[in-house]
């Protein structure tokens, strides 16, 4: 017999995670994007990332029909927009500054709320229940000297600094 749902959820939710929001552009070129916790490296020597994406998300059909996508890794400053991200409004960056990718396709960098973002393209996508793993190739990112946003039992928190962290 197979573990309920909750308790699954009740296990995953038990530690930290990071928290991101993944951008694409649709066909028209309009901006897609879901907060996302199922972000993984997948390999550094061929830098490569997978990431899960729920089969009824809204930016699904973007990410399917452009092949790419970046992975906008949040600072602590990224928490509402984290939340806006995780429904189904219809304008999801209304007042949110970003910037086009060069090497995903023009999809959305969060430069004023991310971490660190990596401008992936699609290689592989993998059917996994009510989800699709993407599985990425990494060609270009950068990272910021902020503190990370992390999300962990349904609350969201930040890396605490600490003296010799750095």
């Amino acid at each position: 017999m197979s573990l309920d749902s909750e308790r699954f959820r009740k296990i995953f939710g038990s530690f930290p995670t990071a928290v991101a929001i993944v951008t694409a552009l649709d066909e028209r070129g309009g901006p897609r994007g879901f907060t996302c916790n199922a972000v993984c490296s997948v390999s550094a020597a061929t830098p490569r990332l997978l990431v899960g994406v729920g089969k009824s998300s809204q930016t699904f059909p973007a990410l399917a029909s452009s092949g790419a996508f970046v992975v906008n890794f949040l600072a602590e400053s990224g928490q509402e927009a984290s939340r806006t991200f995780a429904g189904k409004g219809p304008d999801k960056f209304a007042g949110l500054a970003w910037e086009p990718s060069v090497h995903a396709g023009g999809a959305p960098v969060l430069t004023d709320i991310a971490l660190a973002y990596a401008e992936c393209r699609t290689v592989q996508t993998v059917d996994a229940g009510d989800h699709w793993l993407l599985i990425a190739d990494v060609h270009g990112g950068d990272a910021y000297d902020r503190e990370p946003l992390l999300y962990c039992r349904g609350s969201y928190s930040t890396w605490p600094a600490t003296a010799g962290s750095h």
